[in-house]
Formats: structure tokens, C-alpha cells, sequence
């Protein structure tokens, strides 16, 4: 029996909710940081970033080397040992909006 119209419809509207809501855990763990570790700046390798900054998206475009705005994350209490390195303050948690009835 082939699976009717609106059942595929379904389907497709469940997955497509099932992998915002992935999106969204998976943004949210990348801008509350790894337990552990720290944002340290301007110690990173072209091509070798962790994430996006005010120049880029994502991870992995820094275009030259030791570009202070660039971050990657390293063990807890490394970065302040390195020199050039800057520490970069975990971004604020994000307060969900809530509707009001």
C-alpha cells in the first residue's frame, strides 16, 4: 500500500520540526561554551577557528593567522598562559521569550 499524499506531508512537517529543534540545542551549546574549556583569542591558525565572528559564519574561515578577534576553545586556565592570547568571556545565556496569554 503506497503511502498516501498527507501522510508524506506529515512526515516531512515532523522531521522538518524534529531538526529545528536539534538547530537549536546545538546553537545554544556552542554559545553557552564546552564545560571545561575557555574562548581564548588571538592564537588561532588560519582555517583552524571554532566559531563565527563580526568577519564570518563559522568555524574554520579565519584567514590569517593570530587575528585577535579569532577564538578557539582550550583547556580551563590555558589561555591566560599564552602569549598574545586573550580571554573571551562566554556569551550571555539566551533568555527565551514567553508569550503572554
Amino acid at each position: 500500500m503506497k503511502p498516501s499524499k498527507q501522510a508524506a506531508a506529515v512526515t516531512v512537517a515532523l522531521s522538518s520540526v524534529i531538526a529545528l529543534g536539534l538547530q537549536t540545542v546545538t546553537t545554544q551549546e556552542a554559545l553557552a561554551g564546552k564545560p571545561g574549556f575557555e574562548k581564548c583569542a588571538g592564537i588561532v591558525k588560519a582555517g583552524l577557528n571554532d566559531c563565527g565572528t563580526s568577519k564570518h559564519d563559522c568555524s574554520g574561515k579565519a584567514t590569517v593567522d593570530n587575528d585577535p578577534e579569532e577564538w578557539i576553545y582550550v583547556a580551563a586556565g590555558t589561555c591566560e598562559k599564552l602569549v598574545g592570547s586573550t580571554l573571551k568571556a562566554p556569551a550571555e545565556p539566551v533568555e527565551e521569550a514567553t508569550a503572554e496569554s
